[in-house]
């Protein structure tokens, strides 16, 4: 059957970034300020009030039969985004590497672009490099086959023909680089919830899926010891077909360290996310690891095959991870 993987990370990567050998910094450390803008400068102590503006757009994961085929691949989605326009961020968002991320150093919303470095069955080890301080190091600055640069909006709702389906969302963006199908979000001050998946265009053949009791694809404040979990049905039509299922998603902060993608080095906490799926007397489980970051959001996602029986797994269906 065919997979449908979802972004569940996209990371900062706007089109006014500096190249990599240009960059001032990588990380917050790098800095007097502490504060590592997209853009590899370092931010001043104060920000001013004009310039580009750095955000970062978290997606769910979503359900696969949303294309029509209830027993593919469900992994997740996300995006980090960096909408620029002159290199300077307006979110005076400064990392303090406090070890907890806050609504307010994840802005959200419309309207922002992020471009990541996908691979598909991808040979990478999960577990990292175990430190010995209790963190761990992950390597996704090497390159994988078939490695290619994705770039992805986010989108308003104003104007759409799903936007009276979901009155509460706050945007939406693509779920796949093999499908046009969308997610739809909604933030809140406490989590970042995935509503639904439609198609770009109604019609006959239109996908519109709710989720009755609406996943997280985080929750915030988000810290070492968070952990959530929620069972819900998802029902609508599919590529113009009636379609019910049920989904559980079971996520927890794992593990914390530091990973290195194309554009840099993070210090990240590890969301683990197990996906069962339901349809019928069918059940998919599909495993997958979210890297989160002060500021800038989901930087990398690791999502399994499905049915993948171990927790820490050596075999990627896809990886993404930021790039400049």
């Amino acid at each position: 059957m065919r997979s449908f993987a979802l972004l569940l990370a996209l990371g900062l990567a706007g089109s006014g970034c500096a190249a990599a050998s240009e960059r001032e910094c990588n990380v917050g450390a790098d800095c007097p300020t502490g504060a590592c803008s997209a853009s590899g400068t370092c931010v001043p102590a104060t920000t001013p009030t004009d310039g580009g503006s750095e955000a970062s757009i978290e997606a769910g994961e979503a359900g696969d039969a949303a294309d029509g085929d209830p027993g593919a691949d469900a992994p997740d989605s996300a995006v980090t985004a960096d909408a620029d326009a002159g290199d300077t961020p307006t979110t005076g968002c400064l990392p303090n590497g406090d070890g907890t991320i806050t609504a307010s150093e994840l802005p959200l919303g419309p309207g922002l672009k992020a471009t990541f470095r996908v691979a598909e069955n991808a040979a990478f080890a999960t577990a990292g490099t175990a430190k010995g301080d209790g963190t761990r190091a992950w390597n996704l600055a090497v390159a994988f086959a078939g490695d290619k640069d994705v770039l992805v909006n986010t989108r308003a709702p104003a104007g759409t023909w799903w936007a009276s389906k979901f009155p509460s969302a706050s945007y939406a963006t693509e779920l796949s680089t093999t499908s046009d199908l969308l997610g739809v979000f909604q933030t809140t001050a406490t989590a970042l919830v995935l509503l639904g998946v439609v198609s770009p265009t109604d019609g006959v053949s239109r996908t519109e899926l709710k989720y009755a009791t609406p996943p997280s694809a985080l929750q915030l404040p988000l810290t070492a010891a968070s952990a959530w979990k929620v069972t819900s049905n998802v029902s609508g039509t599919a590529s113009g077909l009636f379609s019910n299922y049920s989904e559980t998603w079971d996520s927890k902060v794992d593990a914390r360290g530091e990973l290195t993608t194309p554009f840099g080095k993070f210090g990240v906490l590890r969301v683990r996310t197990v996906l069962t799926r339901t349809v019928g007397f069918s059940v998919t489980v599909t495993r997958s690891f979210a890297f989160v970051t002060e500021c800038f959001g989901t930087v990398a996602t690791v999502t399994s095959k499905a049915n993948e029986t171990q927790e820490e797994f050596t075999t990627a269906a896809e990886l993404r991870r930021l790039a400049p």
